[in-house]
């Protein structure tokens, strides 16, 4: 949450000057201390007290990936034609409207064309911001073109997931996207090129259930939430107490679901070098 609010200079009560400010602080949701949002940003969105992950949008994520922030933007102009008509507390074409305009992307996906460490590669980044990183038909598709641009150009592939799941406003739609970036991924496979999958706080659903576990590496930041049901869900249906930390990358990597835990900072180099070893 952002704290403290900055507007012009004004009077309080007793007649003194007081200046309020705004964006300039953030509350850590782990330590709960009060950052400088300066410090805050040139740690990567890290908290420097308890190296807490603060979430980003997709276009940091790339930015913080790709050499010199720079990449081509592919699939821009793909968007949801809103197929059942789908209404529950509003419209979800109206839902759709204000996301787009809050986060200025079409869905809650980027695909991008770039070069990591001096390698190119193709890499997709979901933006949570767009209706919880929800996957509907058109994440679905721009993922499967993604998977196809790296076929066709022979450059290896990174998807950067952060995302509620399937998308309920599109129905059984949501539903089958699952097996199409999952059989897009086999012919991926077959051409023997490299999928890395990257893992970020949250990473539920179906997306965790389909093409988020499915990399070569499953890579997730610390502390990032990854799984398919929520925990109250899973505790009402097994009725049993959970373990302290369960969905938390730590203990995937723990139990086997993960092939690494590798902090913000140490991620590109993380990926470099594991282009480097699967492309010899």
């Amino acid at each position: 949450m952002t704290w403290f609010k900055r507007e012009s200079s004004e009077l309080d009560s007793s007649g003194e000057k007081r200046v309020r400010t705004e964006g300039l602080w953030e509350k850590c949701e782990g330590c709960r201390q009060i950052i400088w949002k300066k410090d805050l940003d040139a740690n990567l969105n890290v908290c420097p007290k308890c190296q807490h992950h603060f979430r980003v949008d997709a276009r940091t994520r790339l930015a913080t990936l790709l050499d010199n922030s720079e990449w081509e933007e592919t699939e821009t102009n793909l968007s949801s034609t809103d197929p059942l008509k789908f209404v529950d507390t509003k419209a979800y074409k109206d839902r759709l409207i204000k996301a787009q305009k809050e986060t200025e992307i079409c869905d809650a996906i980027i695909n991008a064309e770039g070069v990591l460490d001096g390698k190119p590669v193709i890499a997709s980044a979901m933006e949570y911001r767009f209706i919880g990183g929800s996957m509907g038909a058109v994440v679905g598709e721009a993922i499967t073109r993604a998977i196809e641009r790296s076929i066709e150009k022979r450059k290896p592939l990174i998807i950067i997931s952060a995302s509620g799941g399937a998308r309920m406003m599109e129905g059984v739609g949501s539903l089958m996207q699952m097996a199409k970036i999952s059989a897009a991924l086999a012919k991926l496979d077959d051409a023997g090129l490299p999928y890395l999958s990257v893992l970020t706080d949250p990473t539920t659903g179906g997306v965790t259930a389909s093409y988020a576990m499915l990399g070569d590496l499953n890579i997730a930041e610390p502390g990032a939430l990854i799984g398919f049901a929520g925990p109250r869900v899973i505790e009402q249906t097994i009725r049993q107490k959970l373990p302290e930390g369960f969905q938390r990358s730590e203990f995937l990597l723990e139990h086997g679901m993960l092939d690494a835990v590798v902090h913000r900072k140490d991620l590109k180099s993380y990926l470099s070098r594991a282009l480097s070893f699967m492309a010899a």
